[in-house]
């Protein structure tokens, strides 16, 4: 990965965190940690990995993002407006009346969005699917699935990991954004996982584990699973909920949260002056 790359992807990632923190102050409240814990993968995969047309968002060769965990979907909003899949005001309208930005992902009214998720457990099979489809119909198009570790708690995932190794579907890519909490608490002390990793690579995955904050290990980790071509891909994020606002990262209940606009201002500054001083390098 070139310097310049590298850089563009960094400072895509602050913007995806600014535009999020801003849509979230609007409403006064929502998942930001999650959210803030996929900005570098969305960074990367928008800002060089995925074929798209921002004018074209139903073509059918594009590659394809399911984000499972829908609650995460401001981070997605942020980024495709970033894109240009739609004005970036429409951010300000997040799950209020009217909306086409509702609370979890909805492919039917958001531009962009090319898969409806929320229920967790279910957006890992309907990526599974999705690939698969593309596959038999002969397009050179990739899948990119973003699941949460607590979503792993889900049976339903462990079927979908099954069935995508053993009908070799290797143009799915399966993020693990493992940052170690669900919304009830640390995932240690609901449902220890262990090494998630190893689990993935004994279902028959081409597994990776990275440190899931660095746009250019997401951006290699990426590009290495094009060297193996008949097993899906499983990149495991080694992230912090909250990332990249200090503030965010230090609460522990930091899934879903209530903030006034001083404390949402004060979030999107520290981000601001991060991203400032990275620019200024």
């Amino acid at each position: 990965m070139n310097e310049a790359l590298k850089r563009e992807l960094k400072d895509f990632a602050y913007e995806i965190r600014i535009a999020c923190l801003e849509e979230l102050k609007a409403l006064g409240f929502g998942h930001v940690g999650g959210s803030l814990s996929i900005a570098d993968t969305l960074a990367v995969l928008y800002g060089s990995v995925m074929n798209i047309d921002p004018k074209n968002p139903l073509w059918p060769e594009r590659d394809k993002l399911v984000c499972s965990k829908g609650h995460a979907g401001p981070a997605v909003y942020a980024t495709l407006a970033l894109k240009g899949y739609f004005p970036k005001d429409m951010l300000l309208t997040l799950n209020k009346p009217g909306t086409s930005l509702p609370s979890h992902c909805d492919r039917n009214k958001t531009p962009g969005v090319d898969m409806t998720t929320g229920s967790l457990g279910q957006g890992t099979s309907l990526a599974v699917g999705l690939a698969l489809g593309d596959r038999l119909k002969g397009r050179p198009n990739r899948v990119f699935l973003i699941s949460g570790d607590g979503e792993l708690d889900e049976g339903q995932t462990w079927e979908a990991a099954m069935f995508a190794s053993a009908k070799k579907v290797a143009n799915l890519v399966w993020f693990v954004d493992e940052n170690k909490k669900q919304l009830d608490g640390p995932t240690a002390e609901i449902l220890p996982q262990g090494d998630l990793a190893a689990k993935f690579a004994a279902f028959g995955f081409d597994t990776q584990r990275i440190p899931g904050n660095d746009v250019e290990a997401v951006y290699e980790a990426i590009e290495r699973t094009k060297s193996v071509a008949d097993k899906p891909h499983a990149i495991i994020l080694d992230t912090i909920k909250g990332a990249g606002v200090k503030a965010v990262e230090e609460t522990a209940s930091n899934h879903s949260m209530t903030a006034k606009g001083d404390v949402f201002d004060s979030w999107i500054a520290a981000v601001k002056a991060d991203r400032d001083a990275f620019r200024a390098q």
